[in-house]
Parts: C-alpha cells; structure tokens; sequence
C-alpha cells in the first residue's frame, strides 16, 4: 500500500500540470451535466414495513388522486379576547379571508370553518384549511404572498391569525450560513497550525474542489437514480469536513518530511505514501459507516449515505493525486513565513505540547483513564431515558407562526387536535363494507384516550373508508403512543367480529413508526458497521487490542453525546444557552446520524494518530517512546482537524429549527468527546498500561491478514541517510 501510494505521490508531483488538467475537466464535465441535468425529483419519505406505510400506500390505491402531495395551510383563527369568532364582524373577516384564499390560482380548495364546524367549543377559535394543487416546494412566490397578504387582512380586522401546515415552509435548507462561518472558522484554525497562508488555504481549497465535484455529479445522476432534492446535504457536509482532514493530512506529514532534509518530490512521495495510507483506510471506515446507512431500512436514508460516501471517495482521491500536484506547483509556500524567509527548514521540536501532554499521560495513565471513562459514563447516563420522535411544530420558536398555530389549535381544541390519527379501513371482504367502518369507528372511539372520530368517508367502489381519531394527548406524548398500540391491539377482535381489518395511520403514527423502527435498527446498524471496522482497523495496525479499544471507545463517546442531546433538548437542563425554547422527544434518525457520521470521523483521528504511534513501534521505538512520538508529530494535526469540525457541526447551532439545533450540538459534543477525550486520553493511557500486549496478534491471525504497510516501512528504509541534516530551500527544489 505505501510502496504504491509513494508511486503514486510521486507521479502527482511530476505530472502535477496533467493531474490539474484532469481534475478540471472532470469538474467542468460535471458542472455541465448538472446544468443540463432535469431538476431532482421531489421524493416523498418512506418506509417500507411499517403500518403506516401500509396504509398510506393502500389509501394511495384505494383513493387514487386523494392523497396527492399537495400542499396544505390549516389558518388559525382567534377572537380577541371577551368575544367569539362567530360575532357578525369577526365571522364575516374569517369569510372573507377564506374567499380571498380560495381565489388563488394555486388553491385546490378552501374550507370555510363555519360550513366545516371547525370551531371551539367555547367560540374562540376556528380553523380553515386551504388545500394546493402543487407541493410545498412548488409554491410560487405569488402563491406564497396571497396567503401572507390574506393573513395580514384579517389580523388587520382584530383578529389574531396565524397559519401551520406544509405550505408555510420556505424551502431552504439549513446551513448556508452555517457552512461559510465553519469554513471562516476552519481557515483561521490552518493558519494558526501551520503558519502559512498557502498551508490554510491549500486544504479548502481542495476541499471545496472535491465538494464541487461530488455535488455536480449527485445533481447530475439526481434523475436517473431517484436522489431527492436532499439527497446531497449529507455528502456536502461530510465531503466538507473530510475534504480538509485529508488534505491536511497530507500537508503537515510532507512539511516534516521538508524538515528532515528531503527535497521537495521526495517528501511529497513519502507524505502520500505514508499519510496517504491512513487518509485511504480512514476513508474506508467512513465509507462503510455511511453505506451502512442501509441497514435502517429507509430508502431516503440509504440514497444520502451511499451519495455522502461517493463523495468521501472522491476527497480521499483528491488527497492523493491534487494535493500533492499543487505542492508541486507551490513546494515552499506551505513552508512557514520564518523557513521560507531564513532558507532553511527547523526540525520539529523535540518536546512541543502534544509530547508533553503524552508524557503526562504515560506518567500517571491509571488516573486520566479513569476520569475519562467515569466521566463519559456520566454524561452517558441520562441515555437511557431517550425517547425518540419526530418533532413538529411545536419544537419551532414561538417566535413563528407555525409555533403559533399549533399552540391556538391546542388550546382551542385540545392537544390531541394538532395530531390526528388517520384509520384506514380495509373491507374488500365484506358485504356490509359501511357497517364494519361503523363497528370500527364505535370500537375506536369508545378506546380510552379518544377525544372524538370523525365520520367515515368511502372511496368510489365502497369498499374501504377512512376516518380520523382526534386523541387527548399531544403527538409527541407517551400516552398517544400507547393509544395508537392499544387501537391496533384491538384489531383481532373487530376483525373476527366484522371481517373487516383496518390500519392506522397519519403524521403521528408514522412518527411513532419511524422511531419504533429506527430504534429496532440502531443496534444491528452498530454490529454491522464497528464490526467491519475492526476488521479493518486490524490489517491497518496488525493488533487484536488496538481495534477493539478504538471501537469501544467510540462508543462511549457517542453514548455520551447522546446523553447530553438528552439533558439539554428532552430534560431541558440549559436548553436556555442554546436557545432551545420547547424539549420534547429526540428526533428518531439522530442516533442513526449521530452513530453513522462520528463514527468515521473518529475513526480518522484514530487511524492517523496510532497509525504514527504503530510507524515509531515498528521501527524499533519502545511502546512508552512510540506514544510519544505519535503524539509530536500528529497531536497538533487531529487537535486542529477536530476543532475545525467541531465549528463546522457548531454553527448549526444557531439556526432556528430546533432538530437543526439538535444535529449541530450533537455532532459537536460527538466530535469534542472524542477527539479530546478519548483519543487524546483515554487512548494513551490504556495504551501505556498494555505495553508490548497492545501490539500483539496471534499468530495464526497474522498469517491469514494482508500486509499492507501502512507504515511506509519499506519505504523508509533505503531514505534513513536523508534525515542527517535540513536542506536549503535553494538546493530542495525536484
């Protein structure tokens, strides 16, 4: 392996004009097919297996054209206060509202809730639903401004009016502000690190090369392959963060090579070869967490991380063939200002922080492993009283009017009001199709927790009806999701009673679906992908120990974070300092995300940290000495490569949508724990108590594993008389 990247490296340095050609057409040919390219597909999510699945795809079936994608706006109505919406002034500014809404050109239809008996109990508050003919993202701006303008008219009348529903979505995705203040924060964090403008820049620059790259190319296959519009957010995330890992990788192992006295082709080769080694197996860890994906079993979820990992393909291939091109074309100007000024190379410190740190762990490693293992245990505690969900609106500021809506809805109907269960009656089989939906409809309504159901409504052939249960808890409550377990527990009985069967569905049992699912998966998901890794991980290190105690510590970082997603998101403890306004349940895909995208990027810290650890163990350095060296040379490197992460993943936690929120602090705690904690830590000093035995394979074992030599052993060899003195930055030039 480092013998051929060596080749490799060398080969980008001399053909560096050719490797830049290539590079450019293949972005401009991709940049053109996306052009050309037909917009992607809006694709729906789903879930195959689920009930509420089943049922939506039955009504699908059943009522052809009914349950079309179009977008919906449930227009909230509230008197002011001491009068009631059916008074003769507020009555005719809620009609005339509902009018102006019908008459847009998007609008399939408009729901005057007076004609609908859409209104409370106590005659404060009404509701109008307006339905569209087109989905939410295809809303025209005309669209949008009638139904602002028709809100503002009636609020303008004396009432409070605010809107919820699909419609209300602006479309755009979170982090684009968050992406340019993480790269702004990444460049300051090179500079900083290597003392070099052209070192910064070198690693972005590449970066957002190999992003524009893989993201041209998912919108350019968008419409062969079904990606959604969404589809690439993960890949450009990740193509991101590892985009800049590996190239600066590459740059910091080639600078010290500069600094042993090697010529700027030669370092450039072994950079590759050595470096290179790490960046192609710490892809491959990425690319199996991210491919792993499809184990959950969402279709959606499996397209984003089999188009993230194509696009980590490509920023490991950049890495080895661009990034070493452009150090040809500039071989001092990532050299910092002082050698480039003084024409000569300083070797590296001998005692920098990261060895003092290692020698601080060596010293007393019993101690720091405890702290680090009982500490992360802690924060990890408050995990296991995760509950997962699916967020709504009332996890939006109250600030919105979504928040708003939902929050006038609740009041004026109950919180059950804000999630309906959808009942989808089956009664192909029967011969009285209306009298087995009445039997259901009595069953079901007279189940504990039921506010009110709604009479039924059958399809063309007669055969099948749907009906909504309203319950007396929120969505996102405990108790709903018990409710919808006891409504399917009573299938068997209406079904032998009736012949009829019935399934349950809508936003609220999908959700509950969804995270039964997910959850279900999570633990497969995690034997699959650490389970690979560790393979993996034991060709790269050739140690039975190491891998295993880079799995579980990667485990208990994740856990942690997840712990503390808990406290501060569901127990609300701080939830102030993050400008979290509503707690409630984790968003179900969370963990998956969480487990999927730290796992690989940990297991690039890990792989390029004891990969230098197993280099000095390999080439006769005692284990205490190897930690060390390990941890001179790359310490400096992973600590900036986690920090520019943890900005990246941190930014977005400034946006208002609070599962956006959620995903930021997660990903950031995820990637601090990790990084900090057990890399920088735990790691050193469980390796310090192993000694000798954290290298050690059985024999048996070391003869079926291939050698890859990771370590550029081979290539070390016959360049050993190279390292006598720096050169001249006069003479180093290839």
């Amino acid at each position: 392996m480092a013998t051929f990247l060596y080749r490799v490296g060398r080969l980008a340095f001399r053909r560096r004009w050719y490797v830049a050609l290539v590079w450019a057409a293949v972005l401009a040919a991709v940049g053109l097919g996306a052009l050309k390219a037909p917009s992607a597909p809006d694709e729906g999510f789903s879930m195959p297996g689920i009930e509420s699945q089943k049922a939506f795809d039955l009504m699908e079936e059943r009522f052809p054209g009914a349950t079309a994608d179009g977008a919906t706006a449930r227009v909230v109505f509230v008197a002011p206060k001491g009068e009631k919406v059916t008074a003769s002034e507020n009555r005719k500014a809620v009609e005339d509202t509902v009018a102006e809404l019908a008459d847009g050109s998007q609008v399939a239809s408009a729901v005057n809730p007076f004609q609908a008996k859409a209104v409370s109990k106590d005659g404060t508050t009404a509701y109008a639903t307006v339905t569209y003919k087109v989905a939410s993202n295809d809303l025209t701006d005309a669209g949008r401004t009638q139904l602002d303008k028709a809100l503002d008219e009636a609020r303008d009348a004396g009432l409070t009016v605010d809107a919820g529903g699909s419609a209300m979505a602006d479309g755009g995705g979170a982090g684009g502000a968050a992406e340019v203040i993480g790269v702004a924060i990444a460049a300051v964090v090179l500079l900083v690190t290597f003392g070099s403008l052209a070192a910064a820049g070198l690693p972005l620059l590449t970066a957002i090369i190999g992003v524009g790259v893989s993201m041209a190319t998912i919108l350019t296959l968008a419409d062969a392959l079904g990606l959604s519009t969404t589809t690439g957010t993960l890949a450009m995330m990740l193509g991101l963060a590892v985009g800049i890992d590996y190239a600066l990788f590459v740059v910091s192992r080639y600078r010290e090579e500069r600094a042993k006295g090697r010529a700027p082709q030669e370092a450039t080769a072994l950079a590759v070869g050595t470096a290179g080694s790490a960046v192609v197996f710490a892809g491959l860890t990425v690319v199996i967490a991210l491919a792993g994906l499809a184990v959950v079993g969402i279709p959606m979820l499996t397209k984003m991380g089999l188009a993230a990992a194509g696009a980590v393909v490509v920023a490991v291939l950049i890495a080895l063939t661009l990034v070493p091109a452009f150090l040809g074309f500039w071989p001092n100007a990532v050299l910092r200002r002082k050698d480039r000024r003084e024409g000569r190379i300083e070797h590296e410190a001998a005692d920098n922080g990261g060895a003092r740190w290692a020698r601080f762990v060596l010293r007393r490693p019993l101690p720091v492993l405890i702290l680090g293992v009982v500490g992360l245990g802690a924060l990890a505690l408050p995990m296991t009283s995760l509950q997962l969900g699916m967020p709504g609106d009332e996890a939006k500021p109250t600030s919105t009017t979504e928040r708003r809506a939902y929050d006038a809805l609740a009041e004026g109907f109950g919180p059950g009001f804000n999630g309906p269960l959808t009942v989808v009656v089956d009664a192909k089989g029967d011969d009285d199709a209306k009298a087995a939906a009445a039997a259901v409809s009595k069953v079901i309504g007279a189940t504990k927790g039921v506010v009110s159901v709604s009479p039924a409504r059958f399809n063309e052939a007669g055969d099948t009806a749907v009906f909504s249960v309203v319950p007396s808890t929120a969505p996102t409550d405990e108790k709903t999701r018990d409710l919808v377990t006891s409504i399917r527990d009573e299938r068997p009985g209406i079904e032998s009673e009736t012949g009829a069967t019935y399934e349950v569905t809508g936003t609220t049992a999908l959700n509950i679906d969804i995270s039964e699912k997910v959850q279900a998966a999570l633990v497969p998901y995690l034997i699959v992908v650490v389970g690979l890794a560790i393979v993996l991980l034991l060709v790269v290190f050739r140690s039975l120990l190491v891998p295993l105690k880079a799995a579980l510590g990667f485990l208990l970082s994740v856990l942690a974070s997840l712990g503390a997603v808990v406290v501060v998101f569901q127990e609300g403890h701080g939830a102030g300092l993050f400008g979290v306004e509503t707690t409630g349940p984790i968003m179900s895909l969370m963990p998956i995300f969480l487990v999927g995208i730290v796992f690989g990027l940990a297991m690039d810290y890990e792989v390029f940290l004891v990969s230098r650890m197993r280099e000095a163990y390999v080439h006769g350095e005692s284990p205490d000495q190897a930690v060390t060296s390990g941890f001179r040379h790359s310490a400096r490197v992973v600590v900036a490569a986690a920090l520019i992460m943890i900005a990246v993943f941190a930014g977005f936690i400034g946006e208002s949508e609070s599962m956006i929120k959620m995903i930021g602090f997660g990903l950031a705690t995820a990637v601090l724990f990790d990084a900090f904690v057990v890399r920088m830590a735990i790691v050193p000093a469980v390796l310090a108590l192993l000694g000798d035995k954290a290298w050690w394979l059985p024999k048996w074992l070391d003869r079926i594993l291939p050698r890859v030599d990771v370590e550029g052993e081979a290539l070390t060899r016959g360049t050993e008389s190279s390292d006598e003195a720096p050169a001249d930055l006069e003479t180093a030039h290839a």
